[in-house]
């Protein structure tokens, strides 16, 4: 081109570039002036980055603590992005219950994660969009587990729990798994009727590894890459950054087992006039087929969903307590002897005898604060826009409550990384008027735990029981020196102690006899 050539075309050049970023600002502005009309600020947060946002910002192994970061810079509610997703990050209880219980009509509905398919877990209740389905399966679980039906399963919850203090009292170096095996069998029989064999029963076995590689894969922060990039999907497992798809085929496997084999057990007994009491039994028996009682499949994804979410749940927070009363054995010794004032020491403490020991029941709550198990809980996501003290939320955003930070929150606990029970007493030494299924760990608004009320009486039932008959020290080696535990975590969707040691004593030859009648009566029933 020549040179006058080329001073006439630079102008029309520059011009034409020009134009065309003017147009595409004037498109993105528009865009956003629709979504956002008032023009409102996001609520604050950390400096953005093109594209990623805030990906490099995140602690891909502990998210909760960078949001916990950003709350005490930024406050209650912060706003991220993440390769191009809105996320508001809710560090503060206020907030939650101001926006997910006050709002619910606009914060109940769940983000679209794409390793929930992938992973085969779409089915589950906790992950289902806000609708008919969800629906249903809300009601499925109200007409078994409602707070009236709670007392159905004590006995169960009762037996359960006399054999896990009787497990740890002849194999304490094996801690860990009579608590799994504890939180599996509560959970099966109350779900299925279907009892677990004491070793390597399948089932049990095929949750164990589903929990764990969901635990790592799960997490909204993970899945915004597959959503990013979703093409990420068809590419080779050995291609950078597909590593999932090692695990996602065999996690579908586990899946189907999970919810098929202790399904079909039940509903095999119920044609056959033997099944046991439970969740499914009562379903099924109510009319399987019909809709308003639930159609079979929808029974079978709801059950699904409270093993799967019931084992973690209930194992990794009876971990945290055996843990917690070894850290801390003058804890241990005032509730033994609460326990002890109310049942003599001669007899395990029994539903009626809750009243009684707010001790017992603020080490409850304290085990849940001190290191809750899913730190994010679920995320949420908007249905519309909204706007919280003159700030904009997004349409789509996902909702993540930090539950870490709000149990951590220095306002309300002073020192709270220590664990202290009384914290959740008054001054003269009754429980506070909070209901624990009330608290976050059990969520917000209407995706609230529809569970909360049996797993409660399950998890107490075995705390007060283990702390009636057993005494918890450290470990000894072979010279008898002491193994001491230390406060180590796993990290991931849902967290739990690393393993530990422990030994364990008796405290009463009377309980230990009721104990092992019970044991002998429920060999000869076949339970």
């Amino acid at each position: 081109m020549a040179p006058m050539d080329q001073q006439l075309f630079m102008p029309y050049s520059t011009t034409f570039v020009l134009s065309a970023v003017f147009a595409i600002a004037f498109v993105v502005i528009l865009r956003l002036k629709r979504r956002n009309p008032l023009g409102l600020p996001y609520p604050p947060g950390p400096r953005l980055l093109p594209f990623v946002g805030n990906a490099f910002d995140i602690n891909p192994t502990e998210p909760y603590l960078t949001y916990a970061d950003w709350g005490r810079q930024y406050g209650g509610i912060v706003y991220s992005s993440l390769l191009g997703q809105d996320f508001i990050i809710i560090n503060s209880e206020k907030v939650a219950r101001e926006l997910v219980d006050q709002r619910s009509t606009n914060y109940s509905d769940r983000p679209i994660i794409a390793t929930n398919k992938l992973f085969g877990m779409d089915f589950n209740t906790g992950l289902l969009p806000y609708g008919d389905e969800w629906r249903l399966h809300r009601k499925l679980f109200h007409r078994s587990f409602r707070s009236e039906a709670a007392a159905t399963y004590h006995e169960l919850h009762l037996r359960k729990a006399h054999q896990l203090v009787l497990d740890l009292l002849n194999e304490p170096f094996e801690v860990e798994r009579h608590v799994k095996i504890f939180s599996a069998s509560v959970i099966l029989a109350a779900t299925y009727g279907y009892e677990v064999k004491p070793h390597n029963d399948p089932v049990v076995v095929a949750l164990e590894e589903l929990v764990d590689i969901l635990a790592q894969v799960m997490s909204p922060e993970q899945a915004a890459l597959l959503t990013a990039f979703p093409f990420l999907e068809h590419f080779p497992a050995w291609f950078p950054g597909a590593s999932f798809k090692r695990s996602a085929p065999h996690c579908q496997d586990l899946v189907v087992q999970v919810k098929d084999v202790p399904f079909d057990f039940t509903k095999k007994n119920v044609v056959d006039g033997t099944a046991a009491t439970s969740m499914v039994s009562f379903l099924l028996s109510q009319g399987g087929g019909d809709e308003s009682s639930g159609h079979e499949q929808s029974i079978r994804d709801a059950a699904a969903t409270v093993f799967i979410a019931g084992f973690e749940t209930t194992f990794s927070t009876l971990h945290t307590f055996v843990l917690a009363m070894l850290l801390h054995p003058e804890v241990q010794a005032r509730a033994q002897a609460e326990i002890d004032s109310v049942t003599g020491g001669t007899r395990f403490p029994e539903f009626e005898d809750r009243t009684f020991l707010p001790y017992v029941d603020a080490v409850f709550r304290e085990t849940m604060r001190w290191h809750v198990v899913a730190p994010l809980s679920l995320p949420h996501a908007t249905t519309e826009s909204d706007t919280y003290n003159g700030y904009f939320i997004p349409k789509g955003a996902i909702v993540v409550t930090n539950i870490w930070a709000m149990s951590q929150d220095e306002n309300r606990y002073e020192d709270p990384k220590l664990f202290l029970p009384e914290r959740h007493l008054t001054k003269d030494g009754k429980l506070v008027d909070e209901p624990i299924t009330g608290t976050p760990p059990f969520g917000f608004g209407r995706r609230i735990c529809p569970g909360r009320f049996v797993a409660e009486d399950s998890v107490w039932v075995a705390i007060v029981s283990v702390l009636a008959a057993l005494r918890i020290a450290n470990a000894r080696d072979s010279e008898g020196r002491e193994i001491p535990a230390t406060e180590s975590f796993t990290t991931g969707v849902a967290v739990r102690p690393q393993p530990f040691l422990c030994s364990t004593t008796i405290r009463s030859a009377k309980i230990q006899k009721q104990m092992e009648e019970s044991r002998r009566a429920c060999i000869r029933q076949d339970c």
